[in-house]
């Protein structure tokens, strides 16, 4: 394939990794979800929802392919675009691969909970250490760590290389520095998500989805609009 291809497929996996992002998110919102705390309560909240929960789940593995991908071309494209810069772009696939290993953990942990609620004789304890188990991965200090590395490295690829416009690795770099502020939620006290900075809740949320998302769309735009040389 030739670095023009290479740089259009990285850009629709870019898209779809967004796509499959977007599609997905309004599925959180279904339903007032009750405390983490609450094993029966939120129980019954999963096996109420439990097709939206294994949809979200399924979803999610679109989301991880196509992040794998995106994350092998654009190491591709910075390793064309200097090769003094390849080992930025390894660390930008690591971080991606171990982002999306940590995430899948907690994806089998909050499947496992769903199959508990909907089982024959449903135990409360397993449901809440299940769920417990997933909060600092799903908008927490786990998946803020990788995802703070991984749009480090891209930041830094893209002002060394010049891969791309230097604006959207400053953007990267915005992003990455957000994470981080992120990443002591796990220090704020217990589980609320009727309070801004804590684990579950919104200030969180927002730092873990909407400035990776911007980024990822913004540069698979650029990419698909490149001309080849």
């Amino acid at each position: 394939m030739s670095d023009h291809s290479i740089s259009r497929w990285t850009g629709v996996f870019g898209l779809a990794t967004v796509a499959f992002w977007l599609v997905q998110f309004p599925l959180y919102m279904v339903g007032p979800a009750p405390s983490v705390y609450d094993g029966g309560a939120y129980a019954d909240h999963l096996r109420s929802i439990h097709t939206i929960a294994f949809t979200r789940i399924l979803l999610d593995q679109g989301v991880y392919v196509s992040m794998m991908a995106f994350a092998a071309g654009f190491r591709h494209l910075i390793r064309q675009a200097s090769p003094d810069c390849e080992w930025l772009g390894t660390l930008l696939f690591g971080a991606a691969a171990v982002w999306l290993a940590v995430t899948l953990v907690a994806d089998g942990l909050a499947g496992g909970a769903v199959l508990d609620a909907i089982s024959a004789r449903p135990d409360p304890s397993v449901t809440r250490s299940l769920i417990l188990g997933t909060l600092l991965i799903y908008n927490g200090s786990t998946a803020f760590v990788m995802t703070a590395l991984f749009l480090g490295a891209a930041g830094f690829a893209t002002l060394a290389a010049r891969v791309l416009p230097a604006w959207t690795g400053w953007l990267a770099l915005i992003g990455a520095l957000l994470c981080l502020a992120g990443a002591p939620t796990m220090f704020a006290g217990a589980v609320d998500t009727s309070r801004s900075y804590n684990v579950g809740g919104f200030v969180p949320a927002l730092i873990a989805n909407f400035p990776p998302a911007a980024w990822f769309a913004v540069v698979s735009i650029l990419l698909l609009r490149r001309r080849a040389a």
